[in-house]
C-alpha cells in the first residue's frame, strides 16, 4: 500500500469518525430537545388553566362543567396550521383534573372521571408540593405511544384544592423529530462526501507532487536530461530544489572526473607526435624531413584544437535543461545549408549529397544546435563515404515526430562498436585514412536530440551502408 493511499485512508477515517461522533451526538440531541421544548409548553399550559380553573370552585369544590363546555368547544377547532411545512388540522391536548385526594373529577377524554390517580407521579408529587410529570405509553409494546402528562396544583385560599394535568402524545412532535433527524443524517452524508473529495483532492496533489518528484529522481539516476517539476512552493518545493542542487553538485564532480579521464588519454596520442616532431626538428634533417614533422606538428595541432572545441560545445550542451531561444525551422533550408557547408569537402571527394526533405516541412527548435547537430552527421557520412557516391538527406513524419534521415552507402557498422557509438571520445577509423575523429561528434548530436526530447539512433541499413535518424517531437 503506497503513502498516498494510506494518507487517504488515515484521513477519511479520521474525518469519518469525528463526523459520526458529532453527528451521533447531535442526533441523540434532537429527540430529547423537542421533547425538552413540548415539556417547558405544557407546564406554561397547565399552570395557565390552573388558575382558571381555580376561578371556578364553589363551596370548595371544584366546578367543572366550565371546563367541559370550553373543551368541546376546541375538540371541534380546526387550526389549519403550517408549521415549517407540517399540516396540522387536528388539536391534541388532553386535560383532566382531581380533587385533593387525587380522584379524577374532569377527563376530556372522557374516559377517566371517578378513577383513582392519587398513585400516579404526575398527580402524587403535585399534591405533595412537587413537580408532576410523567411519560406514559398507551400501548406498552409501542415506543411511539408515549404520552407526556404535566400537572400543575390547583390553588383556593392557599392551600392545593386539586391538580390540573396536560397531557400531549409525543407523537403529534415526533414528524419534527424525524425531520431534523433526516437533515442531520443528509447534512452528515454530505459532510461525508465532502471529506472524501476533499482527501481525494489532497491525495491526487501529493500523489502527483510525489510522482514528479520520483519521476525526476529515477530520470536522474539512469543519466536522463530532465527539469525540475514545478512543485509550488513549501516542503515539497524546497525537497525538489535541493534534489536538484544535490544533482547539480554530483553531475559536475562526475562529469569533471570523466572529462579528465577522457582527455588526458585523447590527447596522449597527439602531444607524443608534438614532443616527437619538435625534438626531431632540432637536428640538422633534411628539408624534406623537415616538411613531414612541420605537417605533422600542424596536423595533431588541428586534431588538439579540433578535439577541444568540440568538447567545450559538447559540455555546453550536457550542462543544458532547457532549450534557448526557439524558433520555427523549415527543415528542407536547415538541410540546404548544411549541405552546403560542405560543399567544398563534398566536391573534393566526388559526393553528391541529395535533399529530399519536403519543402513544406517545419519544426520548433533551437535552429543553431540543429545546424551543428545535422552538419554532425553529415560530416560523419561523407568521412565514411567512398568517392563519387551518393547521400540522401530525407524525412519521415509520423502524428508526433519528425524523423531526419542521412544515409550514406559506405561502410557497415560492426557488431562490437554498434552499443558504444555515441560515447565519448569513441570512434571508429575513417576507411580511406584510417585515422580517428575525436569522437565527440555523435555524442553532441545525441545531447541535442536529447534536449529538443527527441532522440538519435545509427545503424546499418538492411541494403547496405548506414544510416543515421535523429527524431524530432512535433509538439516541441
Amino acid at each position: 500500500m503506497n503513502i498516498s493511499l494510506r494518507l487517504l485512508i488515515g484521513y477519511f477515517l479520521i474525518i469519518g469518525l469525528a463526523a459520526w461522533f458529532v453527528l451521533n451526538i447531535f442526533a441523540e440531541e434532537v429527540k430529547p430537545g423537542v421533547r425538552q421544548a413540548m415539556e417547558e409548553t405544557l407546564v406554561d399550559t397547565a399552570h395557565l388553566l390552573a388558575e382558571i380553573a381555580a376561578e371556578n370552585i364553589s363551596s370548595g369544590k371544584l366546578d367543572t362543567h366550565y371546563f367541559e363546555s370550553a373543551f368541546q368547544r376546541y375538540q371541534v377547532r380546526e387550526p389549519h396550521g403550517d408549521i415549517w411545512g407540517f399540516k396540522k388540522d387536528t388539536l391534541d391536548i388532553r386535560v383532566y383534573m382531581t380533587d385533593s385526594h387525587g380522584i379524577v373529577i374532569y377527563d376530556s377524554a372522557g374516559n377517566a372521571a371517578g378513577q383513582d390517580y392519587s398513585k400516579w407521579n404526575d398527580v402524587y408529587l403535585t399534591l405533595r408540593g412537587g413537580y408532576g410529570v410523567r411519560s406514559t405509553r398507551r400501548d406498552p409494546k409501542d415506543s411511539r405511544s408515549m404520552v407526556m402528562y404535566v400537572a400543575a396544583p390547583i390553588i383556593h385560599q392557599g392551600q392545593i384544592a386539586g391538580v390540573l394535568t396536560v397531557a400531549k402524545p409525543v407523537l403529534s412532535v415526533q414528524p419534527f423529530i424525524d425531520r431534523s433527524h433526516q437533515r442531520v443524517e443528509r447534512a452528515g452524508w454530505w459532510l461525508m462526501g465532502g471529506a472524501l473529495v476533499i482527501g481525494l483532492l489532497f491525495t491526487w496533489w501529493l500523489t502527483r507532487s510525489i510522482g514528479q518528484l520520483r519521476r525526476y529522481a529515477r530520470d536522474v539516476s539512469q543519466g536522463k536530461k530532465t527539469r525540475l517539476p514545478k512543485l509550488g512552493s513549501g516542503e515539497l518545493a524546497e525537497l525538489g530544489h535541493a534534489l536538484a542542487e544535490m544533482r547539480e553538485k554530483l553531475d559536475g564532480r562526475e562529469y569533471v572526473e570523466n572529462y579528465v579521464h577522457h582527455l588526458v588519454h585523447e590527447m596522449k596520442s597527439p602531444i607524443t607526435a608534438l614532443i616527437g616532431s619538435a625534438e626531431l626538428l632540432d637536428e640538422n634533417l633534411p628539408q624534406k624531413e623537415r616538411s613531414t614533422f612541420t605537417a605533422n606538428i600542424q596536423e595533431q595541432s588541428g586534431r588538439l584544437k579540433n578535439m577541444l572545441d568540440k568538447l567545450l560545445a559538447l559540455a555546453k550542451v550536457e550542462h543544458r535543461d532547457t532549450l534557448g531561444d526557439t524558433e520555427c525551422i523549415n527543415l528542407h533550408e536547415l538541410a540546404g545549408r548544411v549541405i552546403a557547408d560542405h560543399q567544398t569537402h563534398a566536391h573534393q571527394r566526388h559526393i553528391n549529397c541529395q535533399n529530399y526533405i519536403a519543402h513544406d516541412a517545419e519544426i520548433t527548435g533551437e535552429a543553431f544546435l540543429l545546424r551543428q547537430a545535422l552538419s554532425n552527421l553529415l560530416d560523419n557520412a561523407l568521412d565514411f563515404s567512398p568517392e563519387k557516391s551518393s547521400i540522401s538527406l530525407s524525412l519521415e513524419t509520423d502524428t508526433d515526430k519528425h524523423t531526419l534521415i542521412i544515409r550514406n552507402p559506405g561502410p557497415e557498422i560492426p557488431e562490437y562498436a554498434l552499443p558504444r557509438i555515441f560515447e565519448r571520445f569513441y570512434s571508429l577509423a575513417r576507411p580511406e585514412s584510417q585515422l580517428k575523429s575525436t569522437g565527440l561528434g555523435l555524442p553532441f548530436v545525441r545531447e541535442v536530440a536529447i534536449l529538443h526530447g527527441g532522440e538519435a539512433k545509427l545503424g546499418n541499413h538492411p541494403d547496405g551502408g548506414v544510416e543515421a535518424r535523429l527524431i524530432l517531437p512535433l509538439n516541441k
